[in-house]
């Protein structure tokens, strides 16, 4: 390739309006909602049962405290996760889907980081009953710093490293 053809610098992105650009995001978010709202509500529908399970009675109180600890946050991610979809029909028709958008990104954020804290309760409680170990907190150390690397750092990173925004 010659100097000339690669100092021509290609327009970037796609050339929408913006309600056009709000129409796709707002697509994009809600199947990325999606995703996430089935793991929420797999994982607290399970939550929800634990307590009618006979060996129940068995918890430690400190297990027990973990376990009401991770239903409540899980129904708050349940709640923020599916806030968008409530958000979107009580909004819809008013002119204002740009700013349902960014609040329904913000939403959708605020469940992640719900779902995150679900989880690492969640994990650490079926761990402290099931092996009673004294790496049970490490172990669940190293998970959150996965899901954190995948979840955060890695799209923080990739939108730093290949955009301008």
């Amino acid at each position: 390739m010659s100097t000339a053809a690669s100092s021509v610098q290609r327009p970037r992105g796609r050339n929408e309006t913006e309600e056009e650009r709000a129409d796709r995001m707002w697509g994009e978010l809600i199947q990325e909602v999606r995703v996430a709202q089935m793991g929420v509500q797999i994982l607290f529908g399970f939550l929800l049962t634990v307590v009618f399970t006979p060996t129940f009675s068995d918890l430690s109180d400190m297990d027990r405290r973990l376990y009401i600890v991770t239903v409540v946050i899980g129904a708050a991610a349940t709640g923020a996760l599916i806030g968008p979809v409530s958000l979107h029909r009580l909004v819809s028709g008013r002119r204002v889907k740009p700013q349902a958008v960014t609040w329904a990104s913000r939403l959708t954020l605020v469940g992640l980081l719900l779902l995150l804290a679900t989880m690492i309760c969640a994990l650490l409680l079926i761990l402290r009953v099931a092996t009673h170990d004294p790496y049970v907190p490490y172990i669940v150390a190293g998970v959150v710093i996965w899901y954190v690397l995948c979840w955060f750092v890695l799209p923080i990173w990739t939108r730093r490293r290949y955009t301008s925004q």
